[in-house]
């Protein structure tokens, strides 16, 4: 089964190696059959260049250039679209879900889920990155908001560690107007 794992990034360049570092050394430790795709998003700082020494030396690794900076969702919908995976991951930047993690979506989408979300707030021990008590609470707020009027059942809506069945991607991200 071959995965691809995309990472968007926005102005990186201090964080975006360990990062890399990280999530090739996992790959190649547990023989994965994966592509790893960062989504540059018009970063003004080193993170294009960073990422191009590291796709010159490894062949999983590839870097798409959004056409400025476009956000997020589009930077996550543009490298979901250009993966070649059959299951596709989308994870921060910053690693706050370790990607060790993976493995937990990945198994879910092979037993058959579309997708597999996850949630900091599970396990917050696993965090990398562990947040201000300020960003802490205006996080759940916004969370317990979105939550309240759209009537979702899932607590932490805002994780950027989400894996998707190729049959997601193609179903939902071209529908995205972002």
């Amino acid at each position: 089964m071959h995965y691809s794992i995309i990472i968007p990034a926005y102005n990186e360049s201090r964080r975006i190696e360990p990062t890399l570092n990280k999530v090739l050394a996992y790959l190649a430790h547990g023989g994965w059959d994966a592509e790893v795709i960062v989504v540059n998003d018009g970063s003004r700082d080193r993170t294009a260049q960073i990422i191009r020494g590291y796709a010159g030396r490894n062949p999983l690794l590839r870097l798409i250039e959004n056409p400025g900076n476009r956000g997020k969702g589009y930077s996550v919908r543009h490298g979901m679209l250009e993966a070649r995976g059959e299951i596709m991951l989308f994870s921060d930047a910053d690693l706050s879900a370790p990607i060790e993690e993976s493995e937990k979506l990945f198994a879910a989408i092979r037993a058959g889920a579309d997708v597999a979300i996850g949630s900091r707030w599970l396990q917050p021990q696993l965090q990398t990155l562990p947040q201000s008590v300020t960003r802490q609470l205006f996080g759940r707020v916004f969370n317990l908001a979105l939550r309240l009027v759209l009537g979702l059942r899932f607590k932490d809506t805002q994780c950027g560690f989400k894996a998707f069945s190729r049959r997601a991607v193609e179903t939902i991200f071209p529908l995205q107007k972002i």
